[in-house]
C-alpha cells in the first residue's frame, strides 16, 4: 500500500471514530434516533470526508441495518441496547466502527455489551500477516461463549476496499474453517456481534437501505434520482437522503426501477432470529507483518 492511500484510510479511520463518539454521547433516552443520525453525517462531512454507508442504529433486537425515515419518530427509551455503526470514506478508502451503547443498569446486558468488545480485542491481539479467519473466529466465539452468548454466526466481520464496504476476506464470529492467512496490507473490519437468542439473524421488516454498485442507463422518469445515486459510486444509500431532496414519489419510482431492471441491491433490518438482545463492536485495521495498525482511533497521529 502506497503512503498516499495509506494516509487516506488513516484520515476516513479517525473520522469515522470522532463521529461514532460524537454519536454515541447524543445517545440518551428521549432523543431522537434519527436527529442523531443526521447530526453524525453532518458532522462527518464538516471534517471533510462523507459517508461510507448511511449512519445507523440497531435497537435491541436488531442488529443492523436500521435507518430510519425522515418522518421516523423513533425515541430511544431507557433500557435499550443501542447498536451504533458509521462509516466514512475519504476519496472512496473506508473507515468502519461500531459500538454499544446500554442505557440502563441490568449487569447481565452490560456482561453483553462487555462480550462484544472483549471478542473484538481479543481478535485484534491476533492480527498479523499469516493468521487466518479460522483462527480469529476462535477468539471471538471464545470470549462470547464465556461469557454466557452466542456468537452471531451469519455476520462476519470483512475486508474493505476504496468504495467497497463488504469485500474479502470475511472475519468469522466462529472458527469456521477458512486457513487463507491474512496478507500485509490488507483492510479489515473486525465486527463481532453477540447475542442472548439464536446466535443468528434474519432480514426481517422494512428497507430503507439500499446500493447500486453497478449502474447502467435506464429508462424512467426519475433521472434525477439516477443521478444522484450515481454520485454514491456503489456505496450503500438511504431512501431518507432521497425523500428530502425528491419527495417520496419519485424516490419509489426509482427504486421501482432500479429493481426492475435487477440492478437494486437491498439490505433489510437484521434482527436475532429469537428475538434476543444483540451487542457489537468494531474497528477498521491495516494488517502489517507483524501485527496492525488499528485505523478508526479518534485521537492518534501519524508521523510522516
Amino acid at each position: 500500500m502506497d503512503e498516499e492511500t495509506l494516509a487516506k484510510y488513516r484520515q476516513a479511520g479517525k473520522i469515522a471514530a470522532q463521529a461514532l463518539a460524537f454519536g454515541a454521547a447524543r445517545i440518551t433516552p428521549g432523543a431522537r434516533v434519527v436527529d442523531v443520525l443526521d447530526e453524525v453525517e453532518e458532522f462527518i462531512r464538516e471534517q471533510g470526508a462523507d459517508m461510507a454507508f448511511p449512519a445507523q442504529v440497531s435497537i435491541n433486537a436488531v442488529a443492523a441495518h436500521f435507518c430510519p425515515k425522515a418522518d421516523d419518530m423513533t425515541v430511544f427509551r431507557e433500557g435499550d441496547v443501542v447498536k451504533l455503526d458509521v462509516g466514512v470514506h475519504v476519496d472512496g478508502f473506508v473507515g468502519d466502527n461500531a459500538v454499544t451503547i446500554y442505557l440502563g443498569d441490568d449487569a447481565e446486558i452490560d456482561r453483553l455489551v462487555e462480550a462484544s468488545r472483549a471478542a473484538r480485542d481479543a481478535a485484534i491481539a491476533l492480527v498479523r500477516a499469516g493468521v487466518t479467519p479460522h483462527e480469529l473466529g476462535a477468539a471471538i466465539e471464545q470470549e462470547i461463549t464465556k461469557r454466557g452468548f452466542k456468537p452471531i454466526r451469519n455476520l462476519s466481520g470483512h475486508g474493505v476496499a476504496q468504495y467497497i464496504v463488504h469485500t474479502a476476506p470475511s472475519i468469522p464470529n466462529y472458527p469456521n474453517g477458512d486457513k487463507t492467512p491474512l496478507v500485509a496490507g490488507q483492510t479489515i473490519a473486525i465486527e463481532p456481534f453477540a447475542s442472548t437468542g439464536a446466535g443468528r439473524v434474519e432480514q426481517r421488516g422494512e428497507n430503507t437501505l439500499y446500493s447500486v454498485p453497478k449502474l447502467r442507463p435506464i429508462r424512467t422518469a426519475a433521472q434525477d434520482v439516477i443521478k444522484r445515486i450515481k454520485s454514491y459510486r456503489g456505496l450503500p444509500f438511504t431512501t431518507r437522503w432521497l425523500t428530502r431532496e425528491f419527495g417520496e414519489g419519485k424516490v419509489r419510482l426509482a427504486l421501482f426501477s432500479l429493481k426492475h431492471a435487477r440492478l437494486l441491491n437491498e439490505y433489510p433490518p437484521l434482527p436475532d432470529a429469537q428475538g434476543g438482545l444483540v451487542s457489537q463492536s468494531e474497528h477498521t485495521l491495516l494488517v502489517t507483518a507483524d501485527g496492525c495498525e488499528i485505523l478508526t482511533l479518534a485521537n492518534t497521529t501519524h508521523s510522516t
